[in-house]
């Protein structure tokens, strides 16, 4: 029986706290907004190979 996914849910939390990463102030702002976008980035590649293999 084959599987269908309709839709797909991925929730990550990216941290470095070895490296300071859970430090305050105005350079958490930056960071913020970077693991934003390598979320973003990491969603649409995963969208993406997700729908490579559902073509024929």
């Amino acid at each position: 029986m084959p599987i269908i996914i309709d839709e797909v849910v991925i929730s990550v939390e990216v941290g470095n706290r070895e490296a300071g990463g859970g430090s305050a102030g105005s350079a958490a702002v930056p960071a913020t907004e970077d693991r934003q976008a390598l979320v973003e980035e990491c969603v649409a590649r995963v969208l993406e190979i997700l729908r490579e293999r559902e073509e024929p």
